[in-house]
């Protein structure tokens, strides 16, 4: 294959083995942070091979592991297409744990960090434009991933890393990370 000919299936491949730094369970894609692949208008009467843009968008400006993610994607994007594709970092529409794919809570629930819950009302995606805020709905009870319990106490705002709080359960009496939604 020439450099730069890889096919969309085959970048999303490779992103979807990049795991989150702080998460090596989940991949990027998984956590939702791959917000787009978008192919590159070729220039006029150029006949070069396809060029590919990966928009990314960090779970918060400030996130420690911005960087190492966005070099992981370019190592996983080189192996498959190297010199193709660039790397792109949008921070709007912000980046919402909405985002968080079916199979990433099952991993985050597997692994003992209670997944967050979906926080956007249906057909009002998290920063819809043009209109209103979102309407949200009410938070629930925040589930021990080991038991189930819902009787659980947070224990301080700040988790492992800064994304995620520190909660205890009132039931089997275990510590756990939650993953914040936001």
């Amino acid at each position: 294959m020439r450099a730069g000919d890889a096919g969309a299936a085959a970048i999303w491949d490779a992103l979807a083995r990049v795991p989150d730094p702080e998460l090596p369970f989940v991949s990027v894609v998984e956590l939702g942070i791959v917000r787009a692949l978008e192919r590159v208008p070729e220039a006029a009467g150029a006949a070069a091979a396809a060029r590919w843009r990966v928009v990314v968008t960090p779970t918060f400006s400030g996130c420690p592991a911005t960087r190492v993610i966005e070099a992981d994607i370019r190592a996983a994007l080189d192996a498959v297409a190297p010199g193709a594709c660039e790397v792109v970092t949008r921070l709007a529409p912000p980046w919402s744990t909405d985002a968080i794919a079916p199979e990433a809570r099952r991993k985050l629930a597997a692994v003992g960090v209670a997944p967050p819950a979906l926080r956007c009302a249906a057909g009002a995606p998290a920063g819809a434009a043009g209109g209103d805020a979102p309407a949200w709905r009410t938070v629930p009870a925040v589930a021990c991933p080991r038991c189930g319990s819902a009787r659980t106490t947070e224990v301080s705002h700040f988790g492992s890393t800064p994304c995620k709080a520190q909660f205890r359960c009132d039931d089997c009496l275990e510590p756990f990370d939650h993953f914040k939604p936001h």
